[in-house]
């Protein structure tokens, strides 16, 4: 066997001798090896095909570079029922969240779920910043007191597409994927500790998931598996709750142990010393970087806030919002948090509180930045064969900023839905000159975001005849 393996390699040896520097020949026969003038090694094994990297990235835009098991890899066997569930590979986490082109969008579908947790009796939210003990890398908190999740409705919130809040009114979140998107956007892992009261005779529980895409590449993952544990009350005690067996409960617990921040089960369950009797407590880490290899977070620049750094923010603009405060919201909202929830809601209750680093968000009405202020009411018309509806109306306030006469480029429309910002400072008016310039409005839609785009060219004549 040797000497045939010799023989099939003295094509190989001859042509890769031939190109040697020396120009010498290699004479290989299917006999003993005789006269061969060869690098040592020359006629080893070749090596075995490189495995692909499982190195993950730290940035976004790259992370999606990721094709689950390695080559060669086995398929995963049949479902023991015989009935197949439809599979998720764990690269759709990252082109999911790829809707979400900017950062603070995502942040602020996680506001919206807590303010949709005033039902359920929440009275704040809070985002803040926290330590990896393991590696000391920062991680993004956002937790509040709402109704929390009971075990059900803790693997429907990691669900993908679930939502139960679609027969809700009044609620913003409505098809089941914002926190799906919004954590996967702002980092690469995400851990949930929610506890619930317990209703309906049933008792309080409390649980933990945790929804990692560094895990599910590490170990090669082609299915989306998402670990979770939970606890039920007994009395003053907390004692685990199985859904299977014991094994499958361990398993989890050390997955979660493995791939999270905390390295004890006992470190997990303090987290939840800050939940009292009911609550959620999100904690997003391994947060991404740019590709300068800081975060895309930025903590430092404001202690009482979170900022974006790169093309979002621009110095220019934040030197001028500081000489134009009537102007502030536009000038900053791209790259501050704190500028941007200001202005997320067009009313926000009293007792509703929002905290950003241990200090309130000051909820701010765009329209006291206005003067020579006017109202309308606005009411699209249906072209030839659409249907008409009398409920299709918007509440339009316009003016002018009280900056205007400085000559500064802020104009745009706020447009809300359902009480939330959808269209910050929508540009419709863009002329040669100064035309439109410091005209602002604000509009609150009682229909679809499609009309908005329908009535663009409408608005526009507004804007004009106000100018």
């Amino acid at each position: 066997d040797s000497d045939g393996g010799v023989g099939g390699s003295a094509k190989r040896s001859r042509s890769a001798a031939g190109d040697s520097a020396a120009g010498k020949r290699a004479r290989v026969s299917a006999g003993p090896v005789v006269g061969v003038d060869v690098p040592p090694g020359f006629l080893d094994p070749l090596p075995a095909p490189p495995q692909p990297s499982r190195g993950a990235t730290k940035q976004f835009w790259k992370a999606g570079d990721y094709d689950g098991n390695p080559a060669g890899g086995l398929e995963p066997p049949p479902s023991a029922s015989g009935l197949e569930h439809v599979r998720v590979h764990p690269k759709f986490l990252h082109s999911n969240a790829t809707s979400h082109k900017w950062a603070l969008g995502a942040l602020a579908e996680l506001l919206d779920n807590s303010l949709d947790e005033v039902r359920n009796g929440a009275t704040f939210v809070n985002i803040d910043m926290l330590e990896n003990s393991k590696d000391k890398t920062r991680m993004l908190l956002v937790e509040d007191n709402g109704g929390g999740m009971d075990p059900d409705k803790m693997r429907q919130c990691m669900s993908l597409g679930y939502s139960a809040k679609s027969q809700v009114a009044n609620t913003i979140g409505q098809y089941g994927n914002g926190f799906k998107t919004s954590t996967m956007r702002l980092g690469a892992d995400v851990l949930v500790f929610s506890r619930s009261r317990g209703k309906e005779g049933k008792r309080p529980t409390q649980s933990i998931g945790m929804l990692s895409y560094t895990f599910l590449r590490s170990t090669g993952k082609e299915d989306i598996v998402v670990p979770m544990i939970d606890y039920e009350k007994n009395g003053l005690n907390w004692t685990r709750k199985l859904r299977s067996t014991f094994a499958d409960w361990n398993t989890s617990l050390q997955t979660i142990i493995t791939w999270s921040p905390y390295g004890t089960e006992a470190e997990l369950l303090e987290q939840f010393s800050s939940i009292k009797e009911q609550g959620t407590r999100v904690i997003i880490y391994n947060l991404w970087e740019d590709d300068q290899g800081d975060l895309e977070l930025d903590f430092d620049a404001d202690v009482n806030d979170i900022q974006l750094r790169g093309g979002n923010r621009d110095e220019k603009n934040i030197e001028m919002a500081k000489r134009f405060p009537n102007s502030k919201h536009f000038l900053t909202y791209r790259h501050s948090l704190r500028s941007y929830a200001s202005i997320l809601y067009l009313r926000l209750s009293d007792a509703f509180q929002i905290f950003l680093r241990g200090k309130e968000i000051e909820h701010h009405n765009i329209v006291t930045d206005m003067m020579l202020k006017k109202e309308v009411t606005y009411r699209p018309v249906a072209t030839n064969g659409l249907p008409k509806d009398s409920n299709m109306v918007a509440d339009v306030t316009i003016g002018f900023v009280k900056d205007a006469k400085f000559h500064i480029d802020v104009q745009g429309f706020n447009v809300y839905h359902r009480n939330r910002l959808i269209k910050p400072f929508w540009r419709v008016w863009t002329a040669a000159g100064s035309g439109g310039r410091g005209v602002i409005g604000r509009s609150l839609w009682y229909v679809g975001i499609t009309l908005i785009l329908l009535a663009a060219g409408e608005v526009i004549n507004l804007i004009c005849r106000c100018t």
